[in-house]
């Protein structure tokens, strides 16, 4: 009877065994259940075991005793080529070393040598090395690019950079950070835009801004040709100041503005509108009227150097006391940076710089003209020189945020050995650091 039960309670087993058995790994299972089958057989009856293979990878030479080892004449010329194979290859591994490391400073010689450019396309020199800034600078601003000479790919970047802690004491600094992020979206093409939604910006033409500049098209909703504006309201100085749904299609952008029934620019109306004669100068004429309501007059069409105009008083008064019009100029030079005139945006700054700071007329102006206007300029030297004469004409330095510290200690020294300029006014004599040589010449004429 024991004999029988056996071989039954083994088949049982076996059957229980196959309950677990997982397809992938059934031939593996199977060779080792027989094993252990040959196991079981040899303890009861002295059978030969069964060894357990071995894979392909763990089987090598045959192993040998250590006195075969030490006599085997083949095995000692097997071991002395296999020596001089790795003693060759480490001198061949150490030679491309030596060679890398000759190419990777001829690299870096060669970009030390090759020239450098910035978000302008200017080359860079000295002066950029002198603006070279740290990112731990007390007054560094992750979304100022003036004062980085890195690739433009690198600049990216600063959009994910912090603000330094101790800048936080300085509430000044906290606005100029909000409109920094602002005015470096505008300087590198807007590179976080989002779509704008339909209900938001509806479009129901192609290229509805340069057509409207054409004179095709009147703007919406005050249903108003181009050139009905540039003549019928020319100097209507209430109508100019009361209603708000004009600027956007006189002066369009890439991003949306209060009047949601204008369109935003796109890169192929912008292509367009840059390469259309009549359309940009119908813009120039749009520029002339917003400039006779702010009491300034444009004095050179191909410098863009700008005056005071003779009803400057008057409409400055408007200006101060209306400060929604800040927003329109920031709009007014961000368009002309978009649209062909960005040689027109440090004339118009400078001369802001110069009426708020040193003839201190406009003070509800001046914020305005720190935070976004000089960070409208385009041009990354233009904005250096324009806070280089900000800063040596701010009457309260320690106050001044809108540079690093750094740049101001360098500034600071440079202008302790130059004595001020004076202009003589009418009823007032107003010492002041010069800008240039061109407004020390200016200066003197006047």
């Amino acid at each position: 009877m024991r004999t029988v039960m056996y071989p039954l309670r083994l088949v049982v087993r076996i059957m229980a065994w196959f309950s677990y058995i997982r397809p992938y790994s059934f031939f593996e299972w199977l060779w080792r259940k027989l094993c252990c089958l040959g196991c079981c057989i040899r303890r009861r009856i002295g059978f030969v075991p069964i060894p357990w293979p071995k894979s392909v990878e763990s089987q090598g030479k045959p192993e040998k005793n250590v006195e075969d080892q030490q006599n085997c004449p083949e095995e000692k010329v097997e071991k002395k080529l296999e020596e001089v194979v790795e003693q060759s290859r480490c001198e061949g591994q150490n030679e491309n070393a030596a060679a890398g490391k000759k190419a990777a400073d001829s690299n870096r010689d060669l970009a030390y040598k090759r020239p450098r450019h910035d978000e302008d396309g200017d080359e860079f020199d000295s002066e950029d090395e002198e603006y070279r800034v740290e990112t731990t600078d007390e007054l560094y601003c992750g979304y100022d690019s003036t004062w980085e000479i890195e690739t433009e790919e690198h600049q990216t970047n600063t959009f994910m950079r912090s603000r330094r802690p101790a800048a936080s004491k300085h509430y000044k600094f906290s606005r100029f950070e909000n409109a920094a992020r602002d005015m470096q979206n505008y300087r590198h093409d807007y590179p976080t835009q989002n779509r704008p939604k339909p209900f938001m910006n509806p479009v129901y033409d192609d290229k509805p801004n340069l057509k409207f500049y054409l004179g095709l098209t009147p703007s919406i909703p005050d249903g108003v040709y181009i050139d009905q504006f540039h003549i019928e309201w020319y100097a209507k100085y209430d109508q100019l100041e009361f209603v708000h749904s004009y600027i956007q299609w006189l002066f369009p952008l890439q991003e949306p503005g209060m009047n949601y029934e204008a369109s935003t620019l796109t890169k192929e109306e912008i292509k367009e509108f840059c390469q259309n004669s009549s359309a940009k100068a119908n813009l120039l004429k749009s520029y002339e009227l917003m400039l006779d309501f702010y009491g300034i007059r444009l004095c050179d069409e191909n410098t863009g150097e700008v005056e005071r105009a003779s009803n400057w008083r008057d409409r400055f008064d408007n200006l101060n006391s209306h400060t929604h019009n800040n927003l329109r100029i920031t709009r007014i030079l961000k368009c002309q940076g978009t649209l062909g005139y960005p040689h027109y945006q440090a004339p118009l700054v400078r001369f802001f710089l110069k009426e708020t700071l040193v003839h201190k007329e406009l003070p509800n102006v001046k914020e305005s003209v720190l935070n976004y206007f000089v960070f409208a300029v385009l041009d990354k030297k233009q904005r250096r020189r324009l806070l280089k004469f900000a800063y040596l004409n701010y009457d309260r330095k320690d106050e001044f945020v809108w540079c690093p510290k750094k740049i101001q200690m360098m500034w600071s020294e440079q202008s302790a050995s130059k004595p001020q300029k004076r202009v003589k006014g009418k009823k007032e004599v107003c010492e002041y650091f010069s800008l240039d040589k061109e407004d020390e010449a200016k200066d003197q004429t006047n």
